[in-house]
């Protein structure tokens, strides 16, 4: 009797072929956060793209075809092994510069609202920072790996990573994009954090790099208006801010159980970029208190999974998708509090997009291709190889 039941049990998990090679927890809250953001995203735009576009919807559909964009991509990167970005590691670091860099040059780069962000390829605006994010986790990752040992006894070793990421933070503030500066920087730090580097040496660069983006806050009247209407946003509601008042406002009006959905008085023309920035200030308008904790409690789950694939890849000796897993969940997590703290007002606006729920193609596809990356750590955890995933599991998830 004994011996039929661990015949089942073993037979159990090898023929469901949908789990093969796949974290359900990972797909389901993957899915779960996209498909909310895709309603929340033809909630909150509905107004502003019947005005600019005659189509109600007009946001929703482009926001459903980067979904779908992701998910291609997503499929793709489901067949490459780790070992072959962790192979190409410093090749992506040198595109990553490059990247950054051509965005600044005129006539290559190109200027919206101020910021030298986007890259425009054949009518298809390119953010750079964004592909860039997955390239340094790469970069830093590889280099955990290489060096592990330099890393954590010697100076040398430690500042090599933090001069290529000071590198990359530097182009990212030329944009400007300090919001993407700051998420690289703390993913990096996190990711150090997690190899074990001592504490002293974190806490030193941390406190150069606060202490610079203190004298760059400073030194630059914009972001000093920006951190005035952060300490007191009601002292200026109608101009510098006006943002944070409104979104403030939304928050309140939401209540316990929010005013209904497509109920929201904000998304109408009062809170500028509803449906980017600012769509978590909405989710509360319009659905309240109760379900914005629900999604936090989504990312935190997102996160915690995320941490423990990189555990359990850690566990069976595979260090560079552990600290890939690890980057991941980091970067996933630090910029979805980020965007609901500035939502909120406990931090300074930044524009940062919530990850696989705000309006963005770029974000998105970038979203997705994270999560694939996860699920192709969770696939080599399970099956102990560095192999393609077989086609019937391609064709059954397709």
């Amino acid at each position: 009797m004994q011996k039929m039941h661990a015949a089942k049990m073993e037979n159990s998990k090898i023929r469901p072929e949908w789990y093969y090679g796949y974290d359900p927890w990972l797909i389901t809250l993957a899915s779960a956060l996209l498909s909310l953001g895709l309603v929340m995203v033809a909630s909150s735009s509905i107004a502003l793209a019947d005005r600019l576009h005659d189509a109600p919807l007009y946001y929703f559909w482009r926001q459903s075809i980067a979904v779908l964009i992701g998910f291609s991509f997503g499929f793709f990167i489901l067949r490459i092994p780790l070992s072959t970005w962790e192979k190409f590691s410093t090749l992506m670091l040198f595109a990553a510069i490059v990247l950054l860099i051509s965005v600044l040059i005129p006539g290559i780069g190109r200027e919206v609202n101020g910021s030298m962000r986007w890259i425009s390829l054949g009518g298809v605006n390119f953010q750079s920072s964004e592909i860039v994010k997955i390239f340094i986790i790469a970069y830093v990752a590889a280099y955990m790996v290489r060096r592990s040992g330099q890393l954590r006894s010697t100076f040398s070793g430690f500042i090599r990573p933090v001069g290529v990421v000071t590198l990359i933070a530097g182009l990212l503030l030329l944009e400007p994009d300090y919001g993407a500066a700051v998420v690289v920087f703390l993913t990096t730090l996190g990711m150090l954090f997690m190899g074990g580097i001592p504490l002293h040496r974190l806490f030193v660069w941390m406190s150069a790099a606060v202490l610079a983006l203190g004298a760059l806050a400073v030194f630059s009247p914009y972001r000093m208006h920006r951190l005035a209407a952060f300490i007191d946003p009601w002292e200026d509601p109608f101009n510098s801010g006006f943002q944070l008042t409104q979104s403030l406002i939304a928050l309140g009006r939401g209540e316990w159980f929010g005013v209904g959905l497509g109920g929201s008085v904000q998304k109408l023309f009062y809170l500028p970029e509803a449906h980017t920035d600012f769509v978590f200030a909405i989710l509360a308008e319009e659905l309240g208190l109760a379900f914005t904790l629900i999604v936090i409690l989504m990312f935190f789950l997102l996160v915690w999974r995320a941490f423990v694939i990189a555990r359990t890849a850690n566990q069976s000796g595979k260090s560079f998708s552990a600290f890939m897993a690890y980057g991941i969940g980091l970067i996933l997590g630090i910029q979805a509090f980020i965007n609901m703290g500035v939502n909120v007002g406990l931090l300074p606006t930044k524009g940062l997009t919530l990850p696989l729920f705000s309006y963005g193609s770029n974000s998105i596809i970038t979203s997705c291709m994270l999560i694939a990356i996860l699920l192709r750590v969770s696939f080599e955890n399970r099956n102990h190889v560095d192999r393609e995933i077989p086609e019937p599991v391609l064709s059954y998830v397709a």
